[in-house]
């Protein structure tokens, strides 16, 4: 009768049954509970029905006759009636399923756990369900119900979640495709980089034949590029099966999609190729700040689209006019992005190096106004090595000293660096002949620089004029021939993570350096 029922009038009428039992009034509670869900009826008419609290009463009585499959549906269901969580109803199910909790089998702990979380109850219940399943996760044999206490309650006891993990791992061949997604999803909100796990999905996920979903290739990619975890294989097949798909993605998609490739490092020129073309046929549906993140992304990864002029021509369009929109560390973002791709303006450079604007970020010590001001001076280079006939404004010259930030990296330098700071002296012929770890007022360091003579002889480098620093200690000119030489080293994370290719930053300061003067030297490690 109870599960036939089809209308509340049905199980209301359980109440009058000679046989009613507290496990009975329970089922039917249960069930009550589902059929106004699934009719949304009124649950007030319901609860003021005698019958529905003959059925309470009952439950009530005797509620430690209750079969445990009913109790744990009993607590999801008063409350979907109407009855208020701190109620004397609601306590005596939560105090009667406490008692029991070391009884339940570890499925209905997890089920319990799930609700729990995703209603935000609070008391004492769901801390020691918690407790009981860091105790027993070694039952733990189904991938939905790892994945789901992963996805759903993993947040709640770090505990928890490294067990979760370490069972993920025994079971991750077993995982399909959308389980792989909500493991890898799970990580990636809770910010665990557990590189074993990843390594794991990785290599199953590409044993699969089949076609990815495109849920999956998304927000696997965005999982990826959250952890920083990068995989060339996964990466490779994320961006060659979203390619024939970018038209079918959202704007915000698109977006994060781009974003979340640049963070990678994963520069698929095809793809790549794709969302600009998608820029292009969408450009009413994707917001200014959609439309920036894209430029960015490119940038970040030097990217030129083969449809270069009539990309950065709706780019600029988009901006005319709209730069206020933007809050001032994005639009020094998409100004330096204009400059790393060659397609700043004099008006864009105006913008940004007019003292009104770069006195919104003077005295900021936050890291993302460090970030910022760098990137000013960037674009203050570009002014004036790249920019013929730009007449100002530029940056001041007060402004163009970056000693605090070459002594505070001092103490961070890495193998390559030290190695070359101990090579350079013994080649040269002394360390005086050198000026090591330079700060330049175009917002670069160089490693080493060097002047040599017209034989290829070096010079001490402190007697000469240095244009390219705050404050030069020579004032002699280099004599007819003399060339000025700048090491630059390359670690990997300036490259893409494809080949040898440099990213936007390191492009920019090559041409930078290049239009000052100097020779490169360019040192990268193998």
């Amino acid at each position: 009768l109870i599960q036939g029922a089809s209308s509340p009038q049905e199980l209301l009428q359980v109440s009058r049954g000679p046989a009613l039992s507290s496990n009975l009034a329970a089922l039917a509670i249960a069930r009550l509970a589902r059929l106004t869900s699934e009719q949304r009826l009124d649950t007030e008419s319901i609860r003021r029905d005698p019958r529905f609290q003959q059925l309470l009463d009952t439950v009530d009585a005797q509620i430690s006759q209750v079969w445990n499959t009913p109790l744990v549906q009993l607590l999801r269901s008063l409350p979907a009636l109407g009855l208020a969580q701190g109620g004397r109803q609601v306590r005596s199910v939560e105090q009667e399923v406490l008692w029991r909790l070391r009884r339940l089998p570890l499925r209905q702990l997890a089920h319990l756990a799930e609700y729990l979380a995703g209603h935000g109850r609070d008391g004492p219940l769901l801390p020691e369900v918690l407790r009981k399943l860091e105790l027993r996760w070694t039952e733990l044999d189904g991938t939905r119900t790892v994945v789901t206490l992963m996805a759903k309650v993993g947040h709640l006891s770090p505990t928890l979640m490294e067990r979760l993990e370490d069972k993920a791992l025994e079971l991750a061949e077993q995982f399909d495709p959308e389980e792989i997604r909500r493991v890898a999803l799970a990580l990636a909100l809770q910010q665990r980089r557990s590189v074993p796990l990843l390594r794991a999905l990785s290599y199953h996920l590409l044993q699969k034949p089949a076609e990815l979903p495109l849920p999956v290739l998304t927000d696997l990619l965005f999982a990826y590029s959250k952890l920083s975890f990068q995989q060339p294989q996964v990466l490779h097949r994320l961006s060659l099966e979203l390619q024939p798909h970018v038209g079918a993605l959202s704007p915000a998609q698109v977006s994060r999609c781009a974003r979340s490739f640049a963070s990678l490092r994963w520069l698929s020129r095809p793809l790549a190729e794709a969302i600009a073309q998608y820029s292009l046929d969408n450009t009413q549906n994707l917001s200014l700040t959609q439309l920036c993140g894209i430029l960015v992304s490119f940038a970040h990864l030097n990217f030129q689209p083969s449809s270069s002029e009539e990309f950065f021509s709706m780019i600029h369009e988009q901006l005319e006019g709209q730069e206020q929109q933007l809050d001032v560390h994005l639009l020094t973002d998409v100004m330096w992005s204009l400059c790393v791709l060659q397609q700043a303006r004099p008006p864009n450079l105006r913008q940004v190096l007019s003292p009104d604007f770069h006195a919104r970020l003077r005295g900021d010590t936050s890291p993302r106004a460090q970030s910022s001001w760098l990137k000013l001076l960037h674009i203050n280079a570009t002014a004036r090595l790249e920019t013929p006939g730009y007449q100002g404004p530029f940056l001041p010259p007060e402004a163009l000293s970056r000693d605090g930030d070459r002594h505070r990296d001092k103490d961070k330098a890495t193998p390559l660096q030290r190695g070359l700071w101990e090579a350079l002296p013994g080649a040269l012929g002394g360390h005086d002949l050198a000026r090591y770890d330079v700060s330049t007022v175009y917002g670069w360091d160089i490693d080493a620089e060097v002047v040599l003579d017209s034989d290829n002889k070096p010079l001490p480098v402190r007697d000469f004029a240095a244009p390219h620093l705050s404050h030069s200690e020579g004032t002699k000119p280099l004599p007819p021939g003399a060339k000025r030489v700048a090491v630059l080293r390359w670690e990997f994370p300036q490259f893409s993570s494809r080949g040898r290719e440099l990213l936007g930053r390191g492009a920019l300061a090559q041409r930078h350096l290049r239009a000052a003067g100097f020779l490169l030297v360019e040192v990268s490690q193998e």
